[in-house]
């Protein structure tokens, strides 16, 4: 089973080794990402703070400038320890124990709004780039989604998929087998932030009981949640979970 996640856009500082971009995910990807880091950081070496005020989804000079690096020279560490918004701060990536941290690594594929897709486990820099917004004249979403989509068919092609993004990551890739997506709702209101919450939670609980296949993780009792009522259209399965007061 792989587990597809959404990024963050706050990321954790510092890191542990050099970054290598080439020890990514998907090799055949390297020359897009390399055109793609390529303008980034022309925009960034130009020094246009409206530009760069627009690209990071930051206002404060003192922010914007705060990450005007040079990524590439900037030390790594793993994907999932990186991010640090809501998902990942339920998720406790630091606190779980040897084997949930393994499962992440091994099952666990990140979106990134820079370098395409991701294992947990890639090294990757500190970078800033708001979701949805163009590199230059490249818009990312779709510069993604024309390399990506038979890369991923092929990888996912003999695997189950439970699918934590957000909707706005089907602009990068959207699997064309059965996979799986979650939905949350409260007192009948379906909800947003705390949707990030508990995709790191369902996360969290997936890796600790070691989950391989999709009929596992419908028998996988999550606290604060209860199955309200499955959806199937085309390819695409949704669990709706009642988030219990």
């Amino acid at each position: 089973m792989k587990i597809l996640l959404a990024p963050s856009e706050t990321k954790k500082p510092g890191g542990e080794q050099p970054f290598d971009i080439s020890s990514l995910l998907f090799n055949e990807l390297l020359p897009y990402r390399n055109k793609l880091l390529h303008h980034y950081m022309n925009i960034l070496q130009r020094g246009d703070l409206v530009q760069l005020s627009k690209m990071f989804g930051l206002k404060k000079e003192t922010d914007i400038r705060a990450h005007m690096k040079d990524i590439i020279h900037e030390p790594a560490i793993k994907a999932v320890e990186r991010y640090t918004g809501v998902a990942f701060d339920h998720l406790g990536y630091e606190t779980l124990d040897a084997p949930a941290k393994d499962y992440i690594d091994r099952h666990v594929i990140l979106f990134s709004n820079l370098f395409g897709v991701l294992r947990a486990d890639d090294m990757i820099p500190e970078y800033r780039l708001k979701q949805g917004e163009a590199v230059g004249e490249i818009k990312v979403e779709k510069f993604y989604r024309e390399h990506l989509t038979e890369l991923m068919d092929h990888y996912l092609a003999e695997e189950d998929i439970l699918d934590l993004r957000a909707g706005f990551y089907d602009k990068f890739y959207k699997p064309s087998k059965p996979y799986t997506t979650l939905k949350f709702v409260k007192e009948g209101k379906v909800v947003s932030h705390w949707a990030k919450a508990y995709r790191g939670i369902v996360l969290k609980e997936v890796a600790k009981a070691g989950v391989e296949t999709l009929d596992a993780f419908m028998k996988l009792p999550i606290e604060g949640l209860s199955v309200q009522e499955i959806q199937t259209k085309k390819n695409r399965t949704e669990i709706i979970y009642e988030i219990e007061a």
